[in-house]
């Protein structure tokens, strides 16, 4: 689904200040080659969740300067009037490769690459940056929740925390490719086809005498799907009493109690044993009430009685760790057909970059299909074969292993060719159970919350030797 998503002026000033630039010194048609990587995986976790590709080919697709646009650049005073020309009958025309949405990925890894006159590609950056970095923010965060649950449903319960429209909307989009089962924002069924999930507010069982007659209303009303709300006053000594005697006098098709408030691990697993004395096995016990993977995961082990979970603002902000660093960076220039690779050189060796225009494989074992190491190699580079291939980290070349016994998957599709979009995006449906697929394929020891192994993201031997060429001929 490709939305009408014109935000061409949602930018950063300075990207249209240097496509000025660019214009006026005669370089606005120079090819160059962006590339966009993070630096460290959100909350010290093994990996990320590749999010936001939709909504980057829909911004890309309608980009288009209007009339009030071209104005308001005038009106600046700063801008030349070809310049502002041009932008009138701007038309993209790049070229775009990007991971998959739902696909794990890991630091430095090129995950969307432009290539195209540079005007238009340094252009986008803002964009591209803020799509991606915001939802696969959210995705990961999601993912380590739903994981947490171990099994249990995990819905999005963020809306009224998201840091405003879109971070809601697209948060709950980006919950859903991460594995949660549904959202409370209700927009998002009607434009992603999300389930839109939830019950009923403290205030409807305050509006009646007491929590039996508001439970009673709210069972006539909804028979199929009767989930109440069971800790206004008190969990235990009128909430499940009142919800029991409701659904043994309604009868509903389907039953269940929320908990908001107190202690989840202790109340749940006393009213498990009431409804359970009480003959109704088959009601759920819904909690919610700030919760988190490291909550989730402690009232688990505690035995909490818990069959699915509504998680808000600490999944719809990632609380924890609430900035994804992507960062967009140039990687090469071509001059009169030759490429010439460039890259950031830094005090700060975290901040140094990858140069060329680069492809991502990543190696898998051909007996558990798991995934053993992703490399960066320079493009026309000949796909990894034989049977073994040496790995290093190249932040410690010494630590090195062999790779035996592996097939190889280019994990990167182009997404616009010339400024046309190629590749037919997945309904959300498959990206999520992609998504699913891909984390099975993930070591268990990648899956801890605390200190998860370490995973290779090894470059070529070549894509080596270039950066460190580069990087001497720097520094001396």
């Amino acid at each position: 689904m490709i939305e009408k998503l014109n935000m061409t002026m949602l930018t950063d000033f300075y990207e249209i200040t240097m496509a000025n630039g660019y214009f006026e010194t005669g370089m606005a048609d120079d090819i160059a080659y962006f590339d966009m990587f993070f630096r460290e995986v959100p909350d010290e976790g093994g990996f990320a969740i590749m999010a936001g590709v939709e909504q980057v080919a829909s911004y890309l697709s309608n980009l288009k300067f209007t009339d009030d646009d071209i104005e308001f650049l005038r009106s600046k005073g700063i801008f030349d009037e070809k310049f502002l020309e041009y932008l009138k009958n701007f038309k993209f025309v790049c070229d775009v490769w990007t991971v998959p949405e739902g696909t794990p990925v890991f630091p430095g890894e090129p995950i969307v690459t432009v290539r195209g006159p540079v005007i238009q590609a340094q252009f986008i950056e803002t964009m591209i940056l803020l799509l991606i970095n915001h939802q696969t923010l959210i995705a990961t965060k999601a993912n380590r929740i739903v994981r947490a649950a171990k099994g249990r449903g995990v819905m999005e319960f963020g809306t009224r925390r998201a840091h405003g429209v879109s971070a809601a909307i697209y948060g709950a989009r980006a919950a859903y490719i991460g594995g949660c089962m549904g959202t409370a924002c209700t927009v998002s069924e009607r434009d992603y086809g999300i389930a839109a999930l939830g019950t009923m507010a403290h205030s409807w069982v305050q509006m009646y005498p007491d929590e039996y007659t508001a439970f009673k209303k709210y069972a006539e009303i909804y028979p199929e799907n009767c989930i109440l709300l069971v800790d206004t006053y008190n969990v235990l000594k009128s909430g499940v009493p009142s919800a029991i005697k409701v659904f043994k006098e309604m009868k509903p098709q389907k039953t269940g109690v929320r908990i908001d408030s107190g202690d989840v691990s202790y109340l749940t697993k006393k009213a498990r044993k009431m409804l359970d004395d009480a003959g109704l096995p088959e009601c759920k016990i819904v909690v919610s009430n700030s919760l988190d993977e490291y909550i989730i995961e402690d009232v688990i082990r505690q035995g909490a009685c818990i069959d699915s979970f509504g998680v808000g603002e600490r999944l719809i902000t990632a609380k924890s760790s609430p900035v994804f660093g992507g960062v967009y960076k140039l990687a090469a220039l071509e001059k009169d057909g030759e490429m010439i690779p460039k890259m950031k050189i830094s005090e700060n060796v975290g901040k140094i970059t990858n140069p060329g225009f680069k492809t991502l494989y990543r190696f898998f074992d051909k007996e558990t299909h798991h995934i053993r190491a992703d490399l960066i190699m320079l493009d026309g580079e000949p796909e990894p074969a034989g049977d073994s291939y040496e790995i290093f980290d190249p932040m410690a070349p010494w630590k090195r292993k062999t790779l035996t016994n592996f097939y190889v998957k280019n994990l990167r599709v182009q997404l616009f060719e010339k400024g046309k979009l190629v590749y037919d995006l997945p309904h959300i449906d498959k990206i999520r159970s992609y998504c699913a697929l891909q984390i099975s394929e993930l070591w268990e020891e990648m899956l801890r919350f605390e200190k998860p192994q370490t995973y290779y993201v090894d470059l070529s031997q070549k894509l080596y030797d270039l950066k460190q060429q580069i990087i001497s001929e720097h520094t001396k």
